[in-house]
């Protein structure tokens, strides 16, 4: 195997582990604000995860089957 197989082969774990984890709600949160809204401030990353602690906790969907 290549060191450039190899590399790719991470970046794709890595962006998936990114994806499951939750981790690229945040960007794709920014993307849709900055087209929805351009012109307006986007939330830090800290502010956004506050929201959406906050609207979990205020709606809870269940997990289960």
């Amino acid at each position: 195997m290549t060191a450039g197989a190899v590399g790719s082969g991470l970046r794709a774990v890595y962006r998936y582990l990114r994806e499951v984890s939750g981790d690229t709600a945040y960007d794709r949160y920014c993307e849709h604000r900055r087209r929805a809204r351009p012109g307006e401030p986007v939330p830090t990353r800290r502010e956004f995860q506050r929201q959406r602690a906050r609207r979990l906790e205020e709606s809870p969907q269940s997990r289960c089957c």
